[in-house]
């Protein structure tokens, strides 16, 4: 590895802008042709079948796409297949024995599959299921964490064509039964509990706890993950994975034909009524969807060993731990603890131990690895890293160049991608062997498709300016609709921009950007994620960016409170990195920063220092606590949080300012 202390490199990192693919990657990427942009842009929407054709189809689709009923769009119309013989059965007479899944738990014990011992674990567990009474289109729920049986559970119910509907592990009990009432699930796949920072956590606990408030009848698989280190009996109607399992041993599980258009799961997230959403993806258009954006935004290739640092209980997971990678035949490498246990260099000693050659983590991680300094991956060998990618949030230049310097060594891609739940897979991002990099920039759209920046009219913003970004045209990962409600399906993401008069229906994913000259897109965040001082919509995101930039600054959140002239005042939260000093002159930077980048209308009234943000389970900032901070609001519960004793700190700094 290269001197991680050169200063002059670094300053020379620190003025630049774009960063071309190095020449290497480029050379043997999955797709390196500049042309396909206007390919796909010619054949539309038969692009598509560039995609398709990853595939195995039972039953060829006669249409590409039908769109008889805006906005319930059909893809692969009339086309059969089975995602779980998709993502294992056809692999198995090349690459049989090869590794499909290698799984790290946080004690550092190991488990390893090849494609034909997850093959054979997979109809074991699709055949008990069965037998459990599980039935073609029956919903079953999993509330699970990192652990192999949940990806073998997810592919056990494509194959009995059950849709799986997965629930984060970090939720609730009461979220878990919000969610299995909604769909009406009868059958939950759990585990008795994990291991986190070294401690037995209890979830089967917590898993009953939400049973009790199911208004159905439901049966219950406990996976036994921590042995001897939790005592637990199973209640009735619960039974034992490992001896369900036992009692299929060898079992051969036919995969069951499903329509292109059948539902392959549903994954709930928030709503803005505070009614969890039931998010619905299809069988051909999702899982050609998210195997066709492995191959050409992450490159995978069977031969590599592939890792996305997420959680399959989010819908990155979905398609970046399971679907994609497994569709293309590689091996997907899963972790069950954090980043930072036993040590800060968990990761990177997983990287080094394993040669992994893809890492696709979240900007919230790398900001932390910024804070805790260079010498951590520095002490590991890196250099099988071949491409790099963030994902959950828009990536700041400063974390950029950080991670493209500290662990890509200035030889990987970096693929900045912005996608949702709802999208089913990344739609803006470079194609790593062809674009132009510009840290802070997600990239222009994929291939195929049609998003634009619009102004409250609907109309096209000139570059520079900020609007809102939408979608204009569909593509094969969309979600079809919301579980049993269509009407909210419309109302929550169509309405917007659309003229049903015209059958012109715009897809507005309620996330604010703006576009460059050269059609690169740079996402600002959620449009409620904005202050609007004296009249002016400022972006969280661009304050942030803006902070982050100063020298000896590793994360900050930025909010709105109340203000008795403004409106509102900017309230900046900021974490140091390790080594830099609180002090007035930081202050005074870090104010000096933002009005340098953004304007004096942005300067933050308050700069409060924190060792630590108010975070989810899964990473993001909570922001509503902050803002509720700001303007003396009641905070409500914060028991869910990833660390609830820091909110009660930064409010005491708040109250004393």
């Amino acid at each position: 590895m290269s001197d991680p202390e050169d200063p002059q490199l670094e300053a020379r990192l620190a003025e630049q802008e774009t960063f071309e693919p190095p020449a290497e990657f480029v050379e043997q990427a999955n797709v390196s042709d500049p042309g396909i942009y206007e390919a796909f842009a010619d054949a539309w929407p038969a692009c598509w079948e560039r995609a398709a054709d990853l595939l195995d189809w039972e039953t060829d689709y006669d249409e590409v796409l039908v769109e008889d009923d805006e906005p319930f769009y059909e893809w692969f119309v009339g086309g059969e297949l089975n995602a779980s013989a998709n993502c294992l059965d056809r692999h198995l007479d090349e690459r049989g024995e090869d590794l499909a899944i290698q799984w790290e738990g946080e004690l550092g014990d190991t488990r390893r599959f090849t494609y034909r011992e997850l093959h054979r674990e997979v109809n074991e567990c699709a055949a008990a299921l069965r037998e459990l009474g599980v039935e073609e289109d029956d919903v079953v729920t999993m509330y699970m964490p990192m652990i192999p049986e949940l990806p073998v559970a997810m592919l056990a119910c494509a194959r009995i064509g059950a849709p799986h509907s997965v629930v984060f592990a970090g939720f609730s009990a009461e979220a878990l039964a919000t969610r299995m009432n909604a769909a009406d699930s009868e059958f939950l796949v759990t585990c008795d509990g994990y291991y986190r920072r070294g401690d037995a956590l209890d979830h089967v606990s917590k898993a009953n706890e939400g049973l009790a408030g199911v208004d159905h009848g439901t049966t219950t698989v406990v996976v036994d993950r921590l042995g001897d280190d939790l005592d637990h009996e199973l209640g009735d109607d619960q039974v034992g994975y490992d001896d369900r399992l036992a009692e299929h041993a060898g079992a051969d599980v036919a995969p069951v034909t499903r329509d292109a258009e059948d539902m392959l799961f549903l994954m709930y997230t928030s709503g803005t009524t505070g009614r969890p959403k039931g998010v619905k993806h299809t069988t051909g258009g999702y899982l050609s969807y998210v195997a066709w954006t492995s191959h050409a935004v992450l490159d995978v290739d069977p031969a590599d060993t592939y890792w996305c640092a997420a959680d399959i209980g989010w819908i990155t997971g979905h398609s970046y731990i399971v679907y994609g990678p497994l569709a293309l035949g590689t091996t997907s490498v899963m972790y069950e603890g954090t980043p930072d246990y036993p040590d800060k260099d968990r990761l990177w000693e997983i990287v080094d131990t394993y040669d992994v050659t893809q890492m696709y983590t979240a900007p919230t991680a790398i900001r932390a690895f910024m804070k805790w300094g260079e010498k951590y991956p520095a002490g590991h060998d890196l250099s099988s890293l071949r491409l790099l990618g963030t994902v959950g949030e828009p990536i700041n230049p400063k974390a950029w160049k950080w991670y493209y310097r500290h662990i890509g060594e200035e030889s990987c891609p970096v693929v900045d991608t912005w996608w949702q739940t709802e999208t089913g897979g990344m739609m803006i991002t470079t194609l790593p062997g062809i674009g132009t990099m510009k840290p802070g920039a997600a990239g222009p759209p994929l291939p195929g498709i049609g998003a634009q920046v619009v102004d409250a009219d609907g109309e096209a913003v000139a570059a520079g300016e900020a609007g809102y970004l939408t979608v204009q045209r569909p593509w094969p990962g969309m979600l079809r609709t919301l579980y049993r409600n269509d009407e909210r399906f419309i109302d929550e993401y169509w309405a917007e921009y659309s003229d049903p008069e015209s059958d012109e229906w715009v897809y507005f994913p309620e996330d604010g950007a703006k576009i460059d000259g050269d059609g690169y897109v740079t996402v600002l965040g959620r449009v409620d994620d904005v202050v609007n001082v004296s009249g002016h919509r400022l972006g969280t995101m661009e304050i942030e960016s803006a902070i982050v930039a100063v020298e000896g600054v590793a994360e900050a959140a930025a909010v709105g409170g109340a203000h008795d002239v403004k409106g509102e005042a900017v309230y900046a939260y900021v974490i140091l990195e390790d080594g830099a000093e609180q002090s007035d002159d930081m202050e005074q930077r870090i104010i000096q920063g933002v009005e340098d980048a953004i304007g004096a209308i942005a300067r933050p009234d308050t700069v409060i220092f924190t060792p630590e943000l108010p975070k989810t389970r899964s990473g993001k900032i909570m922001r509503r606590l902050l803002e509720d901070i700001a303007n003396d609001d009641d905070l409500g519960n914060t028991s869910t949080l990833r660390n609830p004793d820091v909110v009660e700190d930064i409010e005491a700094k708040v109250r004393g300012d």
